[in-house]
């Protein structure tokens, strides 16, 4: 069987766990391009992607998929059209333990957007600020009229992220069997 090569970049905000999200998936030793945080006011960990990182994951259907991280810093939002180049979808991730998280969705929202509709929102950190639940965000993206999936995610568990991955990657096998 031949293998099929497919684009998907993880996008969100910093320290959403885009890395990490790559990392738990990788088939191969993962690529990172980090350095150290200048932006502890944003977000307190130690160092961040500062351009690309890059996974592969090979399906049971032998199909390869790239894994592509983009920076989260919007000082480096330059670089997210050239990633998201050729990708067959985007999975954004939003830190929920940011209080500006619902802005920040916003943000990747609009950003993402313009360079693929195939997207899916991964909420994480859902276990360090209990008090509220996926329910603001369904009702926050029923507000502005967005129709993404979402879910809970732990971006260090597989079978978290794997779901992502497979959603979009439904959403363009059912466009290819609507087209028929």
């Amino acid at each position: 069987m031949v293998l099929q090569q497919h684009k998907i970049v993880f996008g969100g905000s910093m320290g959403a766990g885009k890395s990490a999200a790559i990392k738990t998936l990788s088939d191969i030793p993962v690529i990172e391009t980090e350095a150290i945080n200048t932006d502890i006011n944003r977000h307190s960990k130690y160092s961040t992607t500062v351009g690309i990182d890059y996974g592969e994951i090979v399906l049971e259907d032998d199909t390869k998929i790239g894994l592509y991280g983009t920076p989260g810093q919007d000082r480096f939002d330059f670089m997210w059209p050239i990633i998201c180049k050729g990708a067959i979808g985007v999975a954004l991730l939003i830190d929920h333990s940011n209080q500006e998280r619902l802005q920040e969705l916003q943000t990747f929202i609009n950003a993402f957007q313009s360079y693929s509709e195939n997207i899916v929102i991964g909420i994480t950190h859902l276990d360090q600020q209990a008090d509220q639940v996926l329910k603001i965000y369904r009702e926050w993206m029923a507000l502005h009229h967005y129709n993404y999936p979402l879910f809970a995610v732990d971006a260090r568990q597989k079978d978290d992220v794997l779901l992502l991955v497979e959603v979009l990657i439904t959403a363009v096998e059912t466009r290819s069997l609507e087209m028929l």
